[in-house]
């Protein structure tokens, strides 16, 4: 595990999951072990959403492609390539067709094996500032690639009521939850802000949207996302696709406690 420190901020990183993220004393992320969710963030990439109801197949330029929900991604071990006080990188490395193992399987998939007809890099950098906490992404692979990308943190709440605050719409907990599964989309939107003990405001660049998901009252996931994926047919996932210009695109989250 490593730890990033800026004064009173403290970020904890481990294998390339954000664990923790605390400013004097107070820990903003969810903790793993805590009802809701085995994690505290991942990535969804390079599909985002379901596809049981496809039998595990997604259509590229390439042909098709075996994927499990949300992408292989998240299957991939990160490699750390480089380390300071205040960031950490990561990067992954995918070879186009490889097999990597699906941990859902047998239990909650069909498909043992998952893959991309792509090559693809994709580095990920959190980065610990005075004024909040940075984590980007860059993806390159070659030009024309399609992809989707989603990142998923989870929150920790510790109020009864909290809410999030988008493009002048506030959200509570309880819509979140009676959408269910399938999260809750806030459409068109770059900026959130969580009010819970403290106030938190999640900024994206690149991204296009934001999905909430929780079924417990004690976290809440606030995912930036290219693409909503409940806005097509499972079998039409690759409508949601966008292509990769120049060889690699970037993405930016910024937190910031207020």
């Amino acid at each position: 595990m490593i730890s990033l420190k800026i004064k009173d901020r403290w970020a904890r990183v481990d294998n390339g999951e954000l664990i923790g993220y605390s400013v004097d004393g107070h820990e903003f992320m969810h903790q793993k072990g805590s009802p809701g969710w085995r994690n505290t963030d991942t990535e969804m990439f390079p599909i985002i959403g379901p596809t049981a109801e496809a039998g595990f197949q997604v259509q590229t330029p390439k042909g098709t492609a075996v994927q499990d929900q949300h992408g292989l991604l998240r299957e991939m071990p990160y490699e750390l390539i480089s380390q300071s006080e205040t960031q950490a990188t990561y990067l992954k490395k995918y070879k186009a067709g490889s097999r990597v193992v699906n941990s859902k399987y047998p239990e909650k998939s069909d498909e043992k094996e998952l893959f991309w007809p792509y090559d693809f890099e994709f580095e990920k950098r959190i980065r610990i500032l005075e004024s909040g906490l940075s984590v980007s992404f860059k993806i390159n692979a070659e030009n024309g690639m399609p992809f989707m990308l989603g990142y998923h943190p989870a929150f920790r709440l510790s109020v009864k009521n909290p809410n999030v605050k988008a493009n002048g719409r506030s959200i509570s907990l309880a819509e979140v939850l009676a959408v269910g599964s399938r999260a809750l989309h806030v459409p068109d939107c770059n900026e959130i802000v969580l009010s819970d003990a403290k106030r938190l405001r999640i900024k994206t660049e690149g991204f296009k949207s934001f999905m909430l998901w929780t079924e417990v009252p004690n976290m809440v996931c606030i995912e930036p996302i290219t693409f909503y994926p409940y806005a097509v047919e499972q079998r039409n996932l690759h409508q949601g696709f966008q292509t990769l210009e120049s060889s690699s695109a970037s993405f930016k989250v910024t937190i910031s406690p207020e």
